[in-house]
C-alpha cells in the first residue's frame, strides 16, 4: 500500500453491528472499471452490494464492505486485488482464527477469486465476475467456489466465467457455477434469487447454517453439469 499521506487508502466499512466473537467473517467486494485512477466512492457499484451484505448479516457474522483506493483494476497494477489482499490480512488481525468468505461482483469478483489464497479464506462467491483467459486458478485450491452469471449479460462474459470454472475444477473439487436466466449485470430482475444463493452458500461454508444440499450436489456433479446449473427461482433463505 502507498505510504504517502496524499494517496488514497483502502477502507474496510462494517455493515451493521460487528459481533465481539463472530463465528465467521464476510468481505464484500464491489465492481469497478477496467482502468481508472479516480478514488473509489460509495457510488452505484458500491450500493449494488448492500443487499448481499444484508443477506449474510446475522448475529454470528462480521460483515464488511471494502472501498478500494481506485475505481479501476488498472492492468498489471491489479489495484483491486491488492486492496482485497490488504483487507483479508486486516480482517485476520481484527478477527483472528475466524473463517472468511469473499463475495464479489464484476471487478470485485475477479479480486475475490484472485485473493482466494489469503489467510483464513474458505469460500469465494463471484457474481458476474470479470475474468479473462489465462487467469490463475492455483490460489483456489482447498476453497469452495460458487460463480453465477446472468444470460442477459452485456458487461462481462458468461463464457469466460464458465471457462474459468472449468479450470478451477482442476484444483478444487468444490466448484459450482449457475446460469441466472433472464437477468443481466445489474442483478435486478432476479435480485432475491441472487441474494438467496449468496446467503445459502456463504453461511453454509462459514458453519453458521447447514451446508446447502443443492449447492453441494452441484459441486459433486462432474463437469460440465455442475458448472451450468440453472439458478432456480424462489429459493428461500435470503434475508429480506
Amino acid at each position: 500500500m502507498p505510504d504517502s499521506a496524499d494517496q488514497p487508502r483502502p477502507r474496510l466499512e462494517p455493515f451493521g453491528p460487528v459481533p465481539a466473537a463472530p463465528l465467521g467473517v464476510v468481505l464484500v467486494l464491489h465492481g469497478g472499471r477496467s482502468r481508472s485512477r479516480e478514488p473509489a466512492h460509495r457510488g452505484l457499484a458500491y450500493l449494488r452490494m448492500l443487499p448481499f451484505a444484508r443477506a449474510v448479516n446475522t448475529p454470528e457474522t462480521a460483515v464488511y464492505l471494502l472501498r478500494y483506493r481506485y475505481r479501476g483494476w488498472n492492468g498489471a497494477a491489479r489495484d483491486a486485488l491488492h486492496d482485497a489482499e490488504w483487507a483479508i490480512a486486516e480482517l485476520g488481525r481484527l478477527h483472528p482464527d475466524r473463517p472468511i468468505a469473499l463475495v464479489g461482483h464484476s471487478m470485485g469478483g475477479r479480486a475475490a477469486l484472485g485473493a482466494a489464497d489469503g489467510p483464513g479464506v474458505v469460500a469465494v462467491c463471484a457474481l458476474a465476475p470479470w475474468v479473462e483467459g489465462g487467469e490463475p486458478v492455483a490460489q483456489l485450491a482447498g476453497r469452495a467456489v460458487v460463480i453465477a452469471h446472468g444470460d442477459r449479460e452485456r458487461m462481462t462474459d458468461p463464457a469466460g466465467s464458465y471457462a474459468y470454472a472449468v479450470a478451477a475444477k482442476r484444483v478444487t473439487d468444490r466448484v459450482a457455477r449457475y446460469d441466472v436466466h433472464g437477468d443481466g449485470h445489474a442483478m435486478l430482475r432476479r435480485a432475491g434469487d441472487w441474494s438467496s444463493l449468496v446467503h445459502r452458500f456463504v453461511l453454509g461454508e462459514l458453519g453458521i447454517e447447514p451446508i446447502d444440499p443443492e449447492i453441494t450436489n452441484a459441486m459433486q456433479e462432474p463437469s460440465p453439469g455442475g458448472l451450468r446449473r440453472e439458478l432456480h427461482r424462489g429459493r428461500m433463505g435470503a434475508a429480506s
